[in-house]
């Protein structure tokens, strides 16, 4: 699927603390930590706990928390498909959907039980 204007729009405009929580019960569900979903956040944008928690009290849009984030350099390794959008493929134009989307894939991991080294992506040498 090719993501438009509209999309990007769209998922940039949500408040990112509305949808905190369904991340956060996605992987309780499956296991899995609030102290570990923080941490794959903070790998992919270097935003930490209490940052996190001040943009959620905030009640920033995902377009502003991705203003503060400081993406991981390998964030470029995050690849696949969420939501029927192959997130290599999506165009550098509609940035934040791209963000979103990667985030959400390392969250679907985290639910899914992978091991977090897998998660948090190195180079290979």
């Amino acid at each position: 699927m090719k993501v438009t204007a509209k999309k990007n729009e769209q998922v940039a405009n949500l408040i990112f603390g509305e949808i905190y929580p369904h991340y956060l019960n996605r992987i309780e569900k499956n296991g899995r930590t609030r102290e570990e979903l923080n941490q794959v956040i903070e790998w992919l944008t270097g935003i930490n706990e209490e940052k996190l928690q001040e943009l959620i009290d905030e009640k920033v849009t995902f377009e502003i928390f991705f203003q503060h984030a400081n993406m991981h350099p390998n964030a470029h390794l995050i690849k696949g498909v969420v939501c029927g959008y192959r997130i290599e493929e999506i165009e550098d134009e509609f940035e934040v959907y791209k963000k979103c989307r990667r985030m959400e894939k390392l969250i679907d991991e985290l639910a899914k039980g992978r091991k977090m080294e897998k998660i948090l992506r190195e180079e290979k040498k």
